[in-house]
């Protein structure tokens, strides 16, 4: 089975939105996909009810998420770790323990446009307008990605 992790800062906004959107365009018997945040701010929690809101309003429930940390097992655990922003990427980098762990770790919006960096803004300091934004990237890239996961299963 593949599996793939989605990160952010608290794992409250961007990486829950992420996860439940790749949920949304995969066979989840055959590709496992999860979320945490380089913080531990929020472990446990539900998402940021934003978050949820933009989710539901495009068919997509959250309310079974649980806000944890990423942990160097999941290097091990995980075949793909997409990042939100330079930010998590750094966070995620610098507990890798080897190439192969490096490898693994990929900005998510590079699935749209490999010739930069992109960033998934925070939208935390947003009004809703800012997670419907974020979702709408979230979801152009999350289709790249299912798409070839869907060819690879």
């Amino acid at each position: 089975m593949v599996k793939v992790l989605m990160v952010c800062l608290g794992n409250i906004c961007r990486s829950p939105l992420a996860e439940g959107i790749l949920k949304s365009k995969i066979d989840t018997n055959k590709i496992f996909i999860d979320s945490a945040g380089t913080g531990g701010w929020h472990i446990g929690e539900l998402p940021d009810k934003r978050s949820i809101d933009v989710a539901k309003n495009h068919h997509i429930d959250l309310n079974s998420q649980r806000c944890r940390k990423f942990t160097i097992s999941d290097f091990d655990n995980f075949d793909f770790i997409y990042v939100m922003d330079k930010s998590n990427y750094k966070d995620v980098i610098s507990l890798a323990r080897n190439e192969d762990d490096i490898t693994k770790v990929h900005y998510i919006l590079n699935e749209i446009n490999s010739n930069e960096i992109l960033e998934v803004p925070d939208p935390y300091y947003e009004g809703a307008s800012g997670f419907e934004i974020v979702f709408q990237m979230l979801d152009d890239a999350c289709e790249i990605i299912a798409d070839k996961l869907n060819k690879n299963e």
